[in-house]
């Protein structure tokens, strides 16, 4: 202790009452005796007494010093003693020792332990200054909370186990929005544009932190199903040109199917097991995704993978399939269009001329792929009841989407890719009514044509489909050009001729190649310019609406009729000149009279 302290005594008594709970942070100069071991009748030296000239009501705190035993054997329950810390003067006391212990013969205690007291940088000011390492700070960011499955608490019970103060609910609330309540369509509309409604508007603003770089779990979108539609589609196509009757002059051997299906099996391994993680740790963010407008139309896309799994077996793999399976598969298409489909006919937010886009097919095709799958184990009534739900939507949605009924507008150049998801429902709806007849009648030719008439549309306009940024979602628009490919070699098997068979090795052609050529843009942004996943905006907004800036020229807390009237008189006329505020205000004057 520094001249400038009172001086302190300190006594060992029998306890009384509790100990009381020490300071964790005790800071003190080193004083000459402590830490030393003092024989019976030895005296402890301490410091001078209270400098006089120090200023009245200048106080300095008191160092602490607690007494401990020389080894652990010492520190039983017996030997517990209290500590009082009592400056000199204090009534009841005597030189440091109370009055009622003056002159009792009791013996002196024969050692006396003075420890010195925990310097600054001890345990507890280090743990004290842990937060400011960026590490730590980046490792408990609660920004994210939010978006978590457990939203946290795990992490608050450590810290209250830890001795922490916990925080304020107030700042847990302002972090985490609404978790019951999802958010409403228009406020994806409202919030986001863009092609896929991916793009934050200038108005708007998110929830999450837009100054770094989000976990991968909530940059990784459902939308990457759409790869393993693409590779998953090959396998299958590869294996009709190896077996088909029109292509056998190809010489096409199932090695190839078979490399491409243990490939799209591992593919669908990966993205399922990343997606589950995320549906566990970040629920909410899938959650958002399900009620997004576009994104919700993906959800599908697992499903169908496995259904082209399935379809594309190689023959060395599994001869044949058992039929449970197939329903295993449509059980999740069912729980999905239940939703989807009423939403789009009970006229509500989510009704379909308000929320139809090209994604929408998605939800139909899968209707195809299962009736094709399930008519080529042998079954009847359910293949051709998921063909009939999918026909009927397809219907609708195509003459919804063909006049572009919910904007009236055209697509924007970002999303003419999607185009090709019209000639994806025929052109698997051909092979499906195929399989459930028997033979590539007229009814799958019609369908067939359909699609073959939409691909030629699209084929011939070049210019449509360049100069525009790569997405992730386009592998989900490979798999329809390579059905329209399978449908034609299915086709040819049944008209036979050089037309037919020509057509099916340059659409094959066409659809390899865009599967390769997607492979290696994907593979580029992956791993070159590392921004295949960038912060996916379009499920952190927020879901209140910005606040628009109040009206300053006469306003009327009360909103009579006659100032709203001159509000709106000023805001036509006034264009930021004097002139027009003037006449502005002289027109509105003279309505008013």
């Amino acid at each position: 202790m520094d001249h400038g302290e009172n001086p302190v005594s300190i006594e060992l008594q029998e306890p009384a009452e509790p100990v009381p709970q020490l300071l964790k942070l005790i800071s003190s100069n080193e004083v000459a005796g402590f830490d030393s071991i003092m024989q019976e009748g030895e005296t402890p030296v301490f410091p001078n007494p209270t400098n006089s000239s120090q200023p009245n009501g200048h106080q300095r705190k008191l160092s602490i010093s607690i007494s401990m035993p020389s080894s652990p054997t010492g520190a039983t329950s017996a030997g517990t003693k209290n500590v009082l810390f009592v400056q000199d003067n204090a009534k009841g006391f005597k030189n440091g020792v109370p009055e009622s212990c003056v002159g009792s013969k009791a013996k002196p205690k024969g050692v006396k332990f003075l420890s010195q007291p925990m310097p600054k940088g001890s345990v507890f000011g280090e743990g004290a200054n842990m937060n400011q390492n960026p590490n730590v700070k980046k490792f408990k960011d609660k920004r994210f909370d939010s978006f978590k499955t457990w939203s946290g608490k795990l992490e608050r019970q450590l810290t209250n186990l830890r001795g922490r103060q916990q925080e304020s609910e107030s700042e847990d609330d302002s972090v985490r929005p609404s978790e019951n309540e999802a958010l409403p369509v228009d406020r994806y509309f409202d919030a986001l544009e863009g092609p896929e409604l991916e793009t934050l508007r200038a108005s708007e603003e998110i929830v999450l932190p837009d100054d770094k770089t989000w976990p991968f779990l909530l940059r990784y979108p459902i939308s990457s199903f759409g790869i393993c539609l693409g590779v998953s589609s090959q396998a299958i196509m590869w294996k009709t040109l190896a077996t088909a009757t029109s292509t056998k002059f190809l010489h096409i051997s199932l090695t190839v199917n078979l490399i491409l299906w243990w490939i799209s099996v591992a593919l669908v391994a990966i993205v399922a097991s990343i997606y589950l993680t995320k549906v566990i740790l970040y629920f909410e963010a899938v959650r958002r995704e399900y009620y997004h407008p576009i994104r919700v139309n993906f959800f599908f896309a697992p499903w169908i993978s496995l259904l082209f799994l399935a379809i594309g077996v190689p023959p060395s793999v599994a001869s044949s399939l058992p039929v449970a399976l197939w329903y295993v598969l449509m059980t999740p298409f069912l729980c999905l269009e239940l939703k989807i489909y009423g939403q789009w006919m009970s006229g509500g937010q989510r009704r379909l001329s308000k929320v139809a886009n090209p994604s929408n097919h998605l939800s139909v095709v899968g209707n195809f792929v299962g009736a094709l799958l399930g008519a080529s184990m042998g079954l009847k009534e359910g293949p051709v009841f998921f063909f009939a739900v999918g026909l009927a939507h397809y219907t609708v949605l195509f003459v919804t989407l063909y006049q572009r009924l919910p904007t009236n507008e055209t697509l924007p150049k970002e999303l003419h890719p999607v185009f090709f998801l019209f000639v994806a429902a025929p052109s698997v709806a051909s092979m499906a009514w195929a399989n459930i007849q028997g033979s590539f009648d007229y009814g799958s030719r019609i369908a067939y044509f359909i699609a073959l008439f939409l691909y030629f549309s699209l084929a011939v306009r070049i210019n449509f489909f360049r100069g525009f940024k790569f997405s992730l979602a386009w592998w989900a628009y490979t798999f329809p050009m390579t059905g329209a490919a399978i449908a034609t070699m299915r086709y040819s098997s049944a008209v036979t001729n050089v037309v037919t068979q020509t057509l099916s090795v340059i659409l094959s052609v066409v659809a390899t190649l865009t599967v390769t050529a997607l492979l290696v843009t994907t593979i580029l942004h992956a791993f070159v310019q590392r921004d295949l996943f960038p912060n996916d905006i379009a499920i952190a907004i927020s879901d209140r609406k910005p606040k628009s800036h109040r009206r300053w020229f006469n306003l009327n807390r009360h909103g009579s009729s006659e100032h709203n009237a001159d509000i709106d008189t000023f805001l036509k006329f006034a264009n930021g000149d004097a002139k027009d505020i003037e006449a502005a205000l002289k027109i509105s004057s003279a309505e008013t009279k």
